[in-house]
């Protein structure tokens, strides 16, 4: 990854048993100053925009496929807030079946109910009565259109298609069926489903992001400055013999 390129180095006491000294360092990667970066990262909103992840796709070919640079994958994740590449970028199709039966332990677990996603009801006067998507469970009811004054009447609204509900004092789940059962593994592919929308840096910033990069994790002088990239540690041994 190409980010690691740009961090800049600290000399680190070396903790390697064949050191000639307590004098010997090691020059490794600052990795914790990468953690100076988001702050920046979420103000720049204006220089994103939208993108939709497609099967397959992964942060070196979207980097690819944006700025013509594969090793610009970190400003593909930087941007998208991740901070875990293994669980917050998706999966493909195919290994998701494999991921929630490694997670539930069985077929069983996994088709079972996690909870009921509800259906949109409205009256005949076109109000809304229950919105759409909300999660409950097996046990959820509503009052029924015969506790309302008037003629009025319920009608549920899903893909499936409209239908009007019984005039009834009261609807639940498992009698009226106003909502639908989601499973575990319905459920992983939701998810999965909503990982593909990430933010993705504009073209147009891009050199102005790696500039400002560079200068956020740039060392400023102090006494164990030694370039703008490099810094060292304490010698223990030294100050503390």
């Amino acid at each position: 990854m190409g980010f690691f390129r740009e961090l800049p180095n600290i000399a680190y006491q070396s903790p390697l048993s064949h050191k000639n000294s307590s004098r010997d360092y090691i020059v490794i990667k600052n990795i914790f100053r990468s953690a100076k970066l988001m702050d920046y990262v979420r103000t720049g909103a204006i220089a994103q925009q939208k993108l939709v992840l497609q099967d397959g796709d992964r942060p070196d070919t979207i980097a690819e496929f944006l700025y013509g640079d594969a090793t610009l994958d970190y400003i593909v994740i930087l941007v998208a807030g991740i901070t875990n590449i293994n669980h917050e970028w998706p999966l493909q199709d195919y290994q998701i079946y494999d991921y929630a039966l490694s997670k539930y332990g069985s077929e069983t677990e996994m088709n079972a109910i996690k909870y009921y996603e509800t259906f949109e009801i409205k009256d005949t006067q076109g109000r809304q009565i229950l919105p759409p998507d909300l999660i409950v469970d097996a046990d959820f009811k509503m009052y029924g259109s015969s506790t309302q004054t008037g003629s009025v009447r319920y009608n549920l609204i899903s893909q499936e298609g409209n239908r009007q509900l019984d005039d009834k004092t009261e609807y639940t789940v498992l009698t009226d069926n106003i909502a639908r059962a989601v499973t575990n593994l319905e459920y992983e592919y939701t998810k999965n489903e909503e990982k593909r929308e990430i933010n993705v840096l504009k073209n147009g910033y891009v050199q102005t992001f790696i500039n400002d990069l560079r200068d956020i994790v740039k060392y400023d002088k102090s006494s164990k400055y030694i370039t703008s990239s490099l810094v060292a540690t304490e010698n223990t041994e030294v100050v503390n013999p």
